[in-house]
């Protein structure tokens, strides 16, 4: 019973750090329905330029942690203005492949910049371990989940209550409507990359403070799509419990039956999961179904 809460607690603090990550996509999708497949990439960078700002330039982690936010900001902003305005009206497959060969234009960018090699961070947070009754957490896992529940929160109000999010989810609803009302609706979509690109990058230096950084790190975006999938492609309450849901199943694969398969099943785990979910939610948890009138 003690390894079973060990696993479940950790997963828990996992699925925390996947729901920020899986913000990278929701937040693009819910304004602009592109389903950015770079938002690994966007990771990856986010944890280059820490390493970078903490390592390099010697600032302390907070004020890099800053510094990551403004260039992620900034890289969104580049992005959106520069490659998805011109796609604006286009096949949808257009877009994503678009996206895709973005995430292979980062990828080769990193290597370029900072190599191929592995790159461990300072330790920005206390080394002792969390533990929380008979539970024992890494530090790095504990703190990484806090920060991931409070930035997660924090866009969610941001989406709810605040007069921009209240915009962009009117933008995602209906444009033509949004732009009659005064929305200004290409700053919508700029926006909503440029906080896409924040959530990813925010998740990137949480992973990679845990495991290093490396330009392959963004490959962990195909282990976040399931938590988009599962979640429901606009939906941020999706995102949190998919991230949990997968962070749990990941966890407790890994635990328990990786032994018995010499490993590998934790990384199908999630997968398995999202197939069995779908067969009976196709929209996701709480994805909007779609009907089209011919």
């Amino acid at each position: 019973m003690e390894i079973f809460l060990q696993l479940l607690v950790s997963g828990f603090a996992v699925g925390g750090v996947y729901a920020l990550i899986a913000l990278g996509f929701v937040l693009i999708y819910k304004a602009t329905s592109i389903i950015n497949f770079a938002t690994g990439e966007f990771m990856m960078i986010g944890g280059f330029i820490f390493y970078t700002l903490t390592i390099s330039v010697g600032l302390p982690p907070v004020f890099a942690f800053l510094g990551v936010i403004v260039t992620a900001a900034f890289l969104g902003f580049l992005i959106e203005r520069m490659i998805l305005r011109h796609m604006l009206g286009q096949p949808t497959i257009s877009v994503v492949m678009v996206t895709i060969g973005l995430s292979s234009i980062l990828l080769g960018i990193a290597e370029i910049i900072w190599g191929a090699e592995f790159k461990s961070f300072p330790a920005i947070f206390p080394r002792d371990p969390v533990i929380i009754g008979d539970i024992v957490l890494r530090s790095n896992i504990f703190y990484g989940f806090v920060i991931s529940a409070f930035a997660v929160v924090i866009f969610a109000l941001l989406f709810k209550y605040a007069k921009v999010g209240i915009a962009m989810r009117a933008t995602a609803a209906d444009q033509v409507a949004s732009f009659s009302m005064g929305i200004n609706v290409k700053s919508m979509f700029t926006l909503s990359w440029a906080l896409g690109a924040i959530a990813a990058s925010m998740g990137g230096i949480i992973i990679a403070n845990i495991g290093g950084v490396h330009p392959t790190l963004g490959h962990i975006g195909l282990k976040i799509f399931p938590v988009v999938i599962l979640g429901g492609l606009d939906s941020i309450l999706g995102a949190v419990l998919g991230g949990f849901i997968v962070g749990i199943v990941e966890n407790l694969a890994g635990g328990y039956l990786d032994p018995y398969f010499h490993g590998g099943v934790k990384e199908v785990a999630p997968f398995v999961v999202l197939v069995l979910i779908l067969l009976f939610k196709p929209y996701g948890l709480f994805g909007k179904k779609e009907i089209e009138r011919l």
